[in-house]
């Protein structure tokens, strides 16, 4: 992918993707002002050969890896080289991303004839028809074999690993950590699809080759969130919270090692559990415990 600068590249306080906004907070009966830092979200433009084709609402950093990410997932484009960013262009309304196809990918794009207006950067919202919300992805390779302690490792280092939401509360993470566990790249977003498709771009971007880790998800696996790492060729993907009954399906058809409610005390595997280690679990005769349920911030 190739980057062309531009003068009117976002300011500081997109890039920081916080903002500082008045507040009143009541604790103990106490009435106290202070100034908050707040998540910043703002529409974001993608236009692809100058015809516009999606709009969502996302944090304002890391946009040419969302441009790539999403372009990539959403199988728009098949490899980095293949996308890139004109122009990055921000005002009072939001932000506007140029970006370039090869005439192929664009015609391919034209037929689509979507326009996606969703809150989170959703693959799915606007989409016309069934058959193209379900359309089927890529399998994806063998992938690599990860103990359930380098699972826990890449946990552990993406709790660490937010400074956004350690400033804001309000937003997702998506890692990317090697066989041994250890987190080499970090995305956030306000919402959980954008920052998965920021993580995929970046990946692309470093030449990170997704056989060979694990993706780390703060939230539930729902459709989309598999159905975006299938197409970036993620072998396997781990949320803190619930997968959908839909995630499973096209986990287990694409695949994808799906893992859910990945916390310290253990983890739920779904599908293709061939890539994931548990040297140290130990089988509880008839045992049918229920999940944990998540919190809402965790969906």
């Amino acid at each position: 992918m190739s980057v062309k600068p531009s003068s009117s590249e976002p300011q500081a306080a997109h890039g920081d993707g916080a903002v500082r906004r008045r507040v009143r907070r009541v604790r103990d009966g106490e009435l106290r002002e202070a100034m908050d830092e707040v998540a910043a979200e703002v529409p974001l433009a993608l236009a692809y050969n100058d015809e516009p084709f999606a709009v969502m609402m996302a944090t304002p950093q890391d946009i040419a890896d969302f441009a790539l990410g999403f372009s990539l997932s959403e199988g728009i484009v098949g490899a980095a080289g293949e996308l890139a960013v004109e122009d990055i262009a921000t005002s009072l309304e939001g932000i506007s991303v140029a970006l370039r196809v090869p005439p192929a990918r664009a015609a391919a794009l034209q037929a689509r004839r979507r326009n996606l207006q969703g809150r989170s950067g959703c693959g799915v919202c606007g989409t016309e028809s069934i058959e193209a919300v379900l359309r089927p992805p890529p399998r994806v390779g063998d992938g690599p074999r990860i103990a359930a302690s380098a699972l826990q490792r890449a946990l552990r280092e993406l709790r660490r690993s937010q400074p956004l939401n350690a400033l804001t509360g309000a937003t997702h993470a998506a890692g990317w950590a090697d066989a041994d566990g250890a987190l080499r790249l970090v995305r956030e977003d306000v919402g959980r699809h954008n920052a998965l498709d920021k993580l995929i771009g970046a990946m692309a971007q470093a030449g990170v080759d997704p056989q060979r880790g694990v993706c780390v998800v703060t939230s539930r696996a729902s459709y989309e969130m598999a159905m975006k790492a299938a197409q970036a060729g993620i072998a396997v993907l781990a949320a803190i919270s619930a997968p959908t009954a839909l995630a499973i399906a096209l986990a287990d058809s694409a695949g994808l090692t799906l893992i859910g409610f990945a916390r310290d005390d253990g983890h739920a595997l779904y599908t293709h559990p061939q890539r994931l280690l548990d040297d140290d679990a130990v089988a509880a005769p008839g045992g049918h415990e229920r999940a944990p349920r998540a919190t809402e911030h965790q969906r």
